[in-house]
């Protein structure tokens, strides 16, 4: 609460008010946020301006006290801490990415960089020597010596990932970090948040306004709405499965073929037969199925490849009894399951049976179908349509109460 009369507001929304009706007493900026991010997420908040996410991220380091409530790194309430000990938490398990880089204008970036560790008494050889690793590791090597006006937007805020990295903390805070670069930059800056956290797994919270930023960069997104949480969960899960019309309105436009997954269009295999059935067996099922080809896996449904109709009853006419001799794999195409719906198009054209889905390990957890994904289109484009809809309807609403 922002206001002289906080803990007036507090009984009163804990007894059901909402931040309209307490008004008089303040402004409720964040409303009963009650979350756990897990070692190694990327834990994203995004929502509209005014919507609580910046103030709540600031609450997370002791910038800001809540009114009520506790925060909790690891096992240290920082609500409760003394000054000296926050500070100590901030130094050494906390950093932060902000949104306009915070760049010290009269140090070179090498010295930035080194900033963090300069506050926590890092002699001063080993910190410029670790500035410079974590500048090369972000792209910025050779450049150290300049001095923050010489480099572009992109570059600067390279510079600030480089400093909170180089401090070595458990916990980055990104403030809309990427939010006042160029769309190519930063979607290169996004790429390269990925491939960091895929080698470092830091635990990091990331605040957004852009939902589309939100769906590729987090493992769980919190979606915030006049200072409230109304969902958290995964890009798959708010697309699929959103919590209230305010979302599934806030979603409207994302494009959902590079968020959902071949897990989340796949369907289960019927026709698969085991290596050990034998040609015979093979024949017998596809006759039972009524198709003309079967997928081939082994005894830990491994993927082997695909059999015929024509090569197994060729086989069993002959007397042959081993599958594994006519399993092919020319014309399989395999995809993960974690593969976005953007990446299968192109193979599915290409491919005149459906593409297997696997695990990391090779065993088949089902098929694509190509009907699957243009199912898949087809509820982009009504979903698209409803948004129009619902656009249209909100315009002549709005001329009517003018006119």
């Amino acid at each position: 609460m922002f206001g002289r009369r906080g803990a007036e507001a507090v009984r009163l929304l804990n007894d059901g008010a909402d931040a309209e009706a307490v008004k008089s007493y303040g402004t409720a900026a964040v409303i009963d946020a009650s979350f756990e991010v897990a070692p190694g997420e990327i834990f994203v908040v995004m929502g509209l301006s005014g919507s609580g996410k910046s103030t709540l991220i600031r609450t997370l380091n002791g910038l800001w006290k809540p009114t009520a409530g506790k925060i909790y790194v690891g096992d240290v309430d920082i609500t409760a801490v003394q000054d000296a000990e926050l500070r100590a938490v901030r130094r050494e398990q906390i950093s932060m990415v902000f949104q306009h880089f915070a760049l010290l204008p009269h140090r070179s970036v090498r010295e930035n960089a080194a900033y963090g560790l300069e506050q926590q008494g890092v002699e001063k050889a080993k910190r410029l020597e670790q500035a410079d690793h974590w500048l090369d590791v972000v792209g910025l090597k050779g450049w150290g010596d300049r001095l923050p006006s010489q480099l572009s937007g992109g570059m600067q805020q390279r510079v600030g990932l480089a400093r909170a990295l180089a401090a070595e903390t458990d916990i980055l805070l990104m403030d809309e970090a990427f939010s006042a670069l160029d769309p190519l930059i930063r979607r290169e800056m996004q790429d390269q948040l990925i491939e960091l956290q895929s080698s470092l797994g830091k635990t990091i919270v990331f605040i957004t306004h852009d939902l589309n930023e939100a769906m590729y960069v987090g493992d769980r997104i919190a979606v915030m709405r006049s200072g409230r949480i109304v969902q958290i969960g995964t890009a798959e899960e708010i697309l699929t499965d959103p919590a209230n019309d305010y979302v599934a309105k806030f979603i409207a436009d994302v494009d959902r073929s590079r968020v959902l997954t071949a897990s989340s269009v796949m369907e289960q295999s019927k026709a698969v037969v085991p290596v050990s059935v034998g040609p015979r067996g093979a024949v017998e099922e596809m006759r039972r199925l009524q198709v003309s080809g079967l997928l081939v896996v082994d005894r830990d449904r491994k993927l082997l490849g695909y059999v015929t109709d024509d090569t197994a009853v060729e086989a069993v006419k002959a007397g042959n009894t081993d599958l594994q001799a006519l399993i092919r794999t020319d014309q399989l195409v395999t995809v993960a399951e974690s593969d976005s719906l953007a990446t299968l198009f192109a193979p599915s054209v290409d491919s005149p049976i459906p593409l297997a889905v696997v695990s990391d390990s090779g065993k088949l957890t089902g098929i694509v179908p190509r009907v699957a994904l243009l199912a898949s289109m087809a509820q982009d484009i009504a979903a698209e349509d409803s948004a129009e809809e619902a656009g249209g309807t909100e315009s002549k609403s709005g001329s009517e109460a003018t006119a």
